[in-house]
Formats: C-alpha cells, sequence, structure tokens
C-alpha cells in the first residue's frame, strides 16, 4: 500500500486527523505549487498546541477562560494554553543598566512620530507591474501629470484628489509604506513602485518632518517592554521545542533544520 501524501500525525499517542490539518492548513501560507509546507506548518501548529494540552492535563489544571474582548471570552483549550504558558515561562526582566545601554547605542530609535503628506497612485491586478514604471518615467518627465494620471489609474478614493492622503502620522500606513517614506526626502517621487498587500504604489512625498529624539526617561517604557517581548518569546521557544524534542510524534518530523 502507497504511504499516504498528508498521513495523520501521532503526539503522545494522540491523533490529529489529516483532514485537521489541512482545514489548518488554510490559515497558513505557501508559495503556489507548494501545499506540503502549508501542510507542515500547519501539522506543527497543530502538534504544538496538542502537547500544550496534554501538559494542562498533566499539571491539572481547570480552564479558567478571561475576557479577551467586549463580551468575547477564550475558549476552553485557549485558556488552558495561555494558563501552561504563565506558568512554564517566567522570563528575566530588563535591569535599568540594560535598557539605558539600548538607548545610548540607538537613540535614533526612539523618536515622537513623523508627519507626512504623501500622494499615491494605487495599482492592482495582473498588469500592474508592467504599469508601474511606465507611470512613474511619465511622471518624472513631467511631474504635474500626477494628479491626472491618479485619477485615471489609481483604485485608491484619492484618486479624486489627485492621490494626495493629507496628513498622516507614524503608525497611519502599514510598514512597507512607512519605511519607503522614511528613506525619502521631502518633496520627491520613489523611483520604484511601493509593494504592500494592497497592491503597487506609485509613491510621491510632499513633506516631511521627522520625529525628535525622545528623552531617555520617555523612550525608557517602550524598550522595556520590546525587552520583555522578545524575552517571553524567547523563552516560549524553547518551552516549546523542549516539549517537542521529549515528545513521540510521528507523521511528522520536526526537528529543525
Amino acid at each position: 500500500m502507497n504511504k499516504p501524501l498528508f498521513p495523520d500525525v501521532i503526539v503522545n499517542g494522540h491523533v490529529i486527523p489529516s483532514a485537521d490539518i489541512a482545514a489548518e492548513a488554510q490559515n497558513h501560507n505557501a508559495p503556489k505549487g507548494k501545499p506540503g509546507l502549508a501542510w507542515r506548518a500547519a501539522a506543527r501548529a497543530l502538534v504544538i498546541r496538542s502537547l500544550l494540552l496534554q501538559e494542562a492535563q498533566r499539571l491539572e489544571l481547570t480552564s479558567d477562560p478571561q475576557e479577551i474582548g467586549p463580551g468575547k471570552f477564550e475558549t476552553d483549550d485557549e485558556a488552558l494554553i495561555r494558563q501552561v504558558m504563565e506558568i512554564a515561562i517566567s522570563p528575566d526582566t530588563p535591569d535599568e543598566a540594560t535598557l539605558r545601554r539600548i538607548y545610548d547605542e540607538t537613540p535614533d530609535r526612539f523618536r515622537a512620530p513623523s508627519i507626512y503628506e504623501p500622494a499615491h497612485i494605487l495599482l492592482s491586478g495582473d498588469d500592474a507591474e508592467a504599469i508601474a514604471p511606465k507611470l512613474i518615467a511619465q511622471i518624472t518627465q513631467t511631474p504635474k501629470a500626477f494628479g491626472q494620471l491618479a485619477a485615471e489609474h489609481s483604485i485608491c478614493s484619492s484618486r479624486e484628489n489627485g492621490g494626495r492622503l493629507g496628513q498622516i502620522v507614524t503608525g497611519d500606513t502599514v510598514a512597507e509604506f512607512e519605511a519607503a517614506m522614511d528613506a525619502m526626502d521631502a518633496d520627491t517621487l520613489c523611483p520604484t513602485p511601493v509593494k504592500t498587500r494592497y497592491g503597487l504604489h506609485i509613491l510621491r512625498l510632499d513633506a516631511k518632518e521627522r520625529g525628535a529624539i525622545l528623552p531617555y526617561d520617555t523612550a525608557r517604557a517602550t524598550i522595556s517592554e520590546a525587552l520583555e517581548k522578545a524575552a517571553w518569546t524567547h523563552a516560549a521557544r524553547a518551552f516549546v521545542d523542549a516539549l517537542v524534542a521529549a515528545a513521540d510524534i510521528s507523521g511528522i518530523d520536526l526537528t529543525p533544520s
């Protein structure tokens, strides 16, 4: 009998059906034509979930769901997993000397919000990558054509205003768009299209006022929070890896590459 392409996975005797893994795989991105990568990511996620719930059972925990939104509570499984992680993970709190050192080494990272005045032409569809360079060349040759081209080509409602988005601040837009603006000078056109989940943007930056560097006392809480999150993530990964290493798992090889 041929070995199934996507078999069931067994975790310490608990069977995770391949159908459940296939359903979970819909939540994991993979390159086109490589469904095996999504299946593997889904299988790993369900294996980890199973191991954490088994750990909750070993610890004889009782589910204590918490409210995670107005009128919305954790499921019993979500609550048990959270409780396991709270018991297992207690990362160190960064000391004052570490916080100060990070600030002194890279003060430029800690700034008040910057203010931008961008305009864009948002393109989408199969022909976007072919059209974008042509429009950039046309605008470079005739800058005043930007507004008309926005009206003709942009799929964003800003096309009614010549592509102008008004005044926005740090955090108002997606990371790729903001990074492009940070790299530009005011009153310039980005020489290449900016790709985001919305499509391709032909970006013009009309004005920019970079935020001032924050004093240490103001930046301290941000630095501490970032270090605590990183420490928690590292500790959580180590805890999960230890559970995987100690488990009897068949149907998938989760040995780190």
